[in-house]
């Protein structure tokens, strides 16, 4: 992380290995996110608890404790007492978005977009991913069939 005079900077890469996958959802947690916005995360809880009406569950949502077992186990959070005794809210990007409208700290809303920016060049990579692997399912294709027109020129 580097520091200037008017804000803290986090590395787009710092943000986006705090983005996993759970539920076939891309989320974050409330501890990751509240470490990233400077806020305490009983506050990020509370701000959410007050405006539930504005968190479907395609927002964020509460891990089930097999859910909360998982995340410990992959290292994303290093034990359950990490967590405080309660399991974390897991939040979309929708959710991170949502986020913005409650938190009232001008870091918080800073941040935010830096989140959101994650999240976009996140989506890009697994773009770029599908492309490729589009690409080289093609090109095997190709060097199958440079193959058999190899066998057939032999015979």
């Amino acid at each position: 992380m580097k520091k200037t005079a008017a804000t803290l900077v986090i590395p787009e890469e710092k943000i986006i290995n705090k983005i996993f996958v759970l539920r076939e959802e891309k989320v974050m947690l409330d501890v990751h996110i509240a470490e990233i916005y400077g806020v305490e995360n009983r506050a990020l809880k509370q701000a959410v608890r007050r405006n539930l009406d504005l968190f479907s569950e395609d927002f964020m949502f509460v891990l089930t404790d097999k859910e909360a077992e998982i995340v410990v186990s992959q290292n994303v959070i290093p034990s359950k007492q990490y967590l405080g005794g309660a399991n974390p809210y897991a939040f979309t990007e929708a959710g991170v978005a949502m986020l913005s409208s409650v938190l009232k700290s001008k870091r918080a809303k800073e941040m935010n977009i830096a989140v959101m920016r994650a999240f976009v060049a996140l989506r890009k990579m697994l773009v770029n991913n599908t492309e490729l692997r589009l690409e080289i399912e093609c090109i095997k294709k190709k060097v199958t069939n440079h193959d058999k027109n190899i066998e057939l020129v032999f015979q």
